[in-house]
């Protein structure tokens, strides 16, 4: 099955250069920004880099908030926002019947619940578990991380209105293993949540390291998290004792606000995790755009990407914040990710579509692309899912 998935990537690729690859010369790590106890933790790897022809940088507006540098980007006015939310119509048709929402979004309790020695023990493979929306439990290297921990009910400031989710958390934070590290995409209300952030916190003290973008450092602490580093695109860093692994915040085509003066004041993006024997992506949230080429050229290919498949119509209004399922396989093919799991849906009803929508069009998109269900799969809430080197599933 990898043989024939590996020629299938590479030859719809064909438009791509071929790759050189080359070590920095000297240890040229930099030290990234973080916490007073975070700035000590240097790396102290070096990693074969790709030849680096054109990434593109962050960049900042003349009032000093970040912009998309993206041609595919476009600013909603707040015109077109109104007329999203007063003239468009809702068809997500959320049952009310729990019955109906189980037959159609079970929720699992995750393995680790029952069997938490099981934890970790992956071989030289990946496990993945879905937790609702973007989080993820991802075990590779050694290392249990999470992306976008969202505990909470709404994706909200408050916790009595704003968008509330269908699904229920398969777990608590109780619940979890002992986590190594978070990434977070972006300051959303669905990807990083106030509550979670303090419970996770308050489990895992400063032995949790949290990895977030550019502007969320100063955030983090005020919610008492100490270990904290923060990256613009392009920087990487580590877990302290396991720096074979690299973390590499990476760009995306998105934006960040979480009050009503604070508009792109903190990066956004996505995020690579390089190991020895596999690597990861975790795309975030995001509009389609060059980036993920230019993602695939440097640190691809991936083992297994996690991308966005939900939360996209109607497509005048979504098309620059969230891809659509047929952009999520483009995607996976501009990382060159061996295969990928579809996030951020099933959960919360941030869009239009119908609630069951985003697994039937990425069925349809992986077919008119050739690809096979295990290429680009989904899970229920709770499930995980082994890949092994040269094995695929178990």
């Amino acid at each position: 099955m990898e043989v024939n998935t590996e020629e299938q990537v590479s030859n719809s690729r064909g438009h791509y250069p071929k790759e050189v690859v080359k070590k920095r010369p000297g240890n040229v790590s930099r030290e990234s920004r973080g916490s007073t106890s975070s700035r000590s933790s240097r790396k102290s790897f070096r990693l074969d880099y790709r030849l680096e022809e054109d990434v593109t940088k962050s960049k900042k507006g003349k009032d000093g908030r970040f912009i998309n540098p993206w041609p595919t980007w476009n600013a909603l006015a707040l015109s077109k926002v109104l007329k999203f939310a007063v003239m468009e119509k809702d068809h997500t048709n959320i049952p009310s019947s729990k019955m109906e929402l189980d037959e159609g979004l079970p929720i699992k309790e995750p393995y680790f619940v029952k069997n938490p020695e099981l934890v970790g023990d992956v071989s030289n493979g990946i496990r993945v578990t879905w937790l609702g929306h973007a989080s993820l439990m991802v075990e590779m290297e050694g290392l249990t991380f999470l992306t976008d921990p969202m505990f909470s009910q709404r994706a909200s400031p408050v916790q009595f209105c704003g968008p509330k989710r269908f699904r229920n958390p398969p777990c608590t934070v109780a619940q979890l293993p002992k986590i190594d590290a978070v990434l977070i995409s972006h300051n959303h209300y669905d990807h990083l949540d106030y509550n979670t952030v303090l419970s996770l916190n308050q489990r895992f003290g400063s032995d949790l390291r949290w990895f977030v973008p550019l502007g969320l450092l100063g955030w983090m602490q005020n919610c008492g998290c100490e270990n904290v580093i923060e990256l613009d695109w392009w920087e990487e860093n580590c877990v302290p004792g396991h720096d074979e692994v690299t973390f590499v915040f990476t760009p995306v085509q998105h934006w960040s606000k979480r009050t009503v003066t604070d508009d792109n004041k903190a990066l956004w993006g996505s995020w690579c995790v390089l190991g020895p024997w596999n690597r990861f992506f975790f795309a975030g949230d995001t509009g389609y755009c060059v980036a993920f080429e230019q993602i695939g050229k440097r640190y691809g290919p991936f083992d297994l990407a996690a991308i966005p498949i939900g939360a996209y119509e109607p497509r005048w209004f979504m098309k620059y914040n969230h891809v659509n399922p047929e952009e999520a396989v483009r995607i996976h093919i501009d990382v060159q990710s061996k295969r990928s799991i579809g996030i951020h849906w099933g959960t919360f009803a941030l869009a239009n579509e119908y609630y069951l929508e985003p697994r039937r069009k990425l069925e349809e998109a992986r077919e008119r692309y050739g690809l096979k269900s295990e290429d680009f799969f989904v899970l229920n809430h709770g499930e995980s899912t082994n890949l092994i080197e040269n094995k695929g599933f178990q």
